[in-house]
């Protein structure tokens, strides 16, 4: 005769989730160096656009710094207030940081405002749609996440 398998105890106050390759201190430590390092990415990438391939000046590297220090820290507060908020609040938070930061990076190239706010509404627009998609189907009814 077959016998279910055993269930793992959850402790209470805890929801169950996937499988963990790595520990939650390396977790906690990426929720802040993924966006640093995303950031200077950015910031230098701004800085790029803007000297137009002259010369690098410290007012270019004062402004990317600038740059990547705004970018991460918005990132970190979205990594931190995002997952507290409902589903469509949540995707278009993210869309429209999204869509901003494209939106920065196409102003700071020869490029005109309309090409830059039609690059930016159309990152977000792909992005709104891609992570309403995956909230929705991440989480029951209530709202709480399923993994």
């Amino acid at each position: 005769m077959a016998h279910a398998a055993p269930r793992p105890q959850i402790m209470p106050g805890r929801r169950p989730s996937g499988i963990r390759v790595f520990s939650e201190r390396a977790h906690a430590l990426g929720k802040l160096v993924i966006p640093v390092v995303l950031g200077l990415v950015y910031g230098s990438w701004a800085a790029t656009n803007r000297r137009y391939g002259g010369p690098l000046t410290g007012w270019n590297i004062l402004f990317g710094l600038l740059t990547a220090l705004v970018f991460a820290a918005l990132c970190i507060a979205l990594l931190n207030v995002g997952p507290k908020l409902r589903r469509e609040v949540h995707a278009v938070v993210w869309a429209a940081f999204s869509g901003a930061a494209i939106g920065f990076l196409v102003s700071q190239s020869p490029m005109s405002v309309m090409e830059s706010a039609a690059a930016g509404v159309g990152v977000a627009a792909g992005v709104f749609a891609f992570l309403f998609y995956r909230f929705y189907t991440h989480e029951d009814a209530q709202g709480r996440r399923i993994e």
